[in-house]
Formats: C-alpha cells, structure tokens, sequence
C-alpha cells in the first residue's frame, strides 16, 4: 500500500500530536509541513525530514499531497479547510471546525462538492471514560438520561492571552472559555446525551482578565428536545486546572466522568469504571502537555483509515457542525441575553 502523503498546516503547540501520530500510524507519511514563521517551519521539517513551506496555498498546490492536516488559529480554520478541499485534497483540522455556523456549514459544502473526506479532531470521545459511558448507554442499561451537567474550572492567565497574536479575540479566536477550553467536555455531554438540542439559555461574562474582550465564565442551560436538561459552567480564572467533570442522572443509575475516568454507579449497586491506560504512551517530544494523552493518535489513525476506505469518519463535519452549533448558541444567548433556539 502506498502510503498517504500528509501535509500540515501550523507548527505550533499541537502540531507534535498530528505530526508524530501521522508517522506512528503506518499509513502516511509527512511529506511536507507549513508556518508563516520560517524558524519553526524550518525546525520541524527538519525534524520530520520533509519540505517545508510558508504559504500554505502553495503547499497544497505544489507539494502533491493526498491529505492537510489544519493546526492553526481558529479563525484560519474555515478558508484552509475550503482551499484545501477545492483541491482535492482530503482534510482534518483541529476543534472548533470553524468561528461560525456558516463557516462551518461552508466547509461541509465544499468538502462534498470536491469529493474529500472531512474529518475534525474531538479526541477525548477515544478516551476510554467516554467510550465505556457510551457503550452503556447505546445498550440501554442506563436507561433514559434524566439531567445532565458539567464543569470547567481552569487557570488562563493574562500572559497566557498577552502570548498571543490571536487568542482573547472575538475575531480570531471567537471567543474564550466556551470556545477553546470547554468545548471538548460541551461536546463529549452533547455526544452522550445524543438528542436534538431545543433551546439554549446563558450567561457569558468577563470579569478577571483585563487584557481580553472574550468570555472568562460561560454558564446556563441546554434543553434538548428530548426534555433533558444540561447544566454547564466553564471558567478559566480558577487557581489551577481542576478535573473535567460530566454527571448524566440516569433512570438506572448516574454516569460520571471525573477527569478522564469514566465510572457508572448503577441503582442495584453495580459498579464499572474505565480510564486511561498508563501502559498506552506516546513521546510527542518536548513541551508536549501530558494529558492530551494517546487520543490523538487514535482519531488520527481512524481517519486514515476511513480515507483509505473512503468512508465516513467517526467525527466528520455534520458531527462537529452539532457541537458548533450548540457553542454558537451559547455565545447568541449569552450576547443578546435571551433564550436561543438552536
């Protein structure tokens, strides 16, 4: 089999987990990498032995590939994936998908109008906490979800914003907590919860960080049109990262997830749990967070495998379309402080 061609876009923070992960699948190999900073471009092709470029449009022109990989700023996101797509080249960009539902919506067009296969990166639904509250609750055994909530309470400081060209903006960013720290855990309780939202009800706010016009606290309610009510709240002015948390009350018991262990306490006493595998390791070199984990690697290998196979991704663009959706009606409620149908 002849392997993938890959080329990835933004040599930044995450770009170690695309790019090792690419090499540690055995389907592709990283042909040509792309940063508007030639110092880190040119460190990392080094490193991965590949071409590399500061433009990404001719990358994806010259550089005969069969797939982009899209780690930059958010609001980067949506003309990447669209040049990139026209091309013909298959395509996986990093969450959120886009800065706006139109965006995004954009982006699944184009994608099916060139033929390509558009994946997005929601890694922690690999996790095993998720994969186990999900397999319990497709079979049944939990019955209906009666409510739901989840929090995050993180530490983003003023360096961190003051680091950064983009982030802290509404333009570049889209927003703050909501958008870039919380939107994994909105999405994994969306994922779960598996129904058609109704209506968002929220309160956004900044009130620690001087030096950004974003959110810092997002909190409020989604009703699904199931009846289900989802509680949220989401900050990053807390003292230090505390543990994820995600509760789904369940007719047969109540589902958890406490960072990334998964445990569901049955009514009748039972309990099962699952977490991350200490054994499943993976060097993404220096600098690389910890706990982003092995999940990378594992949504990135399966999307390989569902280009090879041209088949539909785990998470493909309507998936994560449901989720932008639902952090764009956050931010409509928050903003014009009404109750938003989604």
């Amino acid at each position: 089999m002849n392997k993938l061609r890959v080329g990835i876009i933004g040599c930044g923070n995450i770009f170690p987990m695309h790019a090792v992960s690419a090499e540690l699948s055995g389907y592709a190999d990283v042909v040509a990498v792309c940063d508007v900073k030639e110092d880190r471009a040119k460190r990392e092709a080094e490193r991965h032995n590949c071409d590399y470029y500061l433009d990404y449009k001719q990358m994806i022109d010259e550089a005969n590939l069969d797939v982009v990989h899209v780690c930059t700023p958010h609001y980067l996101h949506a003309p990447m994936v669209v040049y990139a797509a026209q091309a013909g080249k298959h395509v996986l960009t990093e969450k959120p998908m886009s800065i706006t539902v139109e965006d995004a919506n954009r982006m699944i067009q184009v994608s099916e109008e060139n033929g390509v296969t558009f994946g997005v990166i929601f890694q922690n639904r690999y996790n095993p906490g998720p994969q186990l509250l999900k397999s319990e609750l497709e079979s049944g055994k939990l019955g209906r979800v009666l409510g739901a909530r989840c929090s995050v309470t993180w530490m983003r400081t003023d360096e961190y914003y003051s680091k950064s060209d983009w982030k802290g903006t509404w333009e570049k960013e889209g927003g703050g907590v909501l958008i870039d720290q919380a939107i994994h855990t909105l999405d994994l309780m969306r994922w779960l919860i598996n129904e058609e939202v109704d209506y968002i009800d929220a309160h956004i706010e900044n009130r620690t960080h001087h030096l950004i016009d974003v959110e810092d606290i997002g909190e409020g309610v989604i009703t699904f049109k199931s009846g289900v009510t989802a509680s949220f709240y989401a900050i990053n002015y807390y003292s230090y990262d505390a543990q994820v948390e995600i509760e789904l009350h369940c007719e047969n018991g109540i589902a958890r997830m406490y960072g990334s262990k998964g445990t569901i306490q049955y009514n009748d006493g039972a309990v099962i749990s699952r977490e991350n595998d200490l054994s499943e390791s993976i060097d993404f070199g220096e600098g690389v967070k910890s706990y982003w984990g092995v999940s990378h690697s594992k949504q990135i290998k399966a999307y390989y495998e569902s280009v090879i196979n041209s088949s539909k991704p785990f998470i493909d663009g309507y998936d994560a379309l449901k989720t932008q959706k639902l952090v764009a009606g956050i931010y409509e409620s928050g903003k014009t402080h009404t109750r938003v149908h989604v």
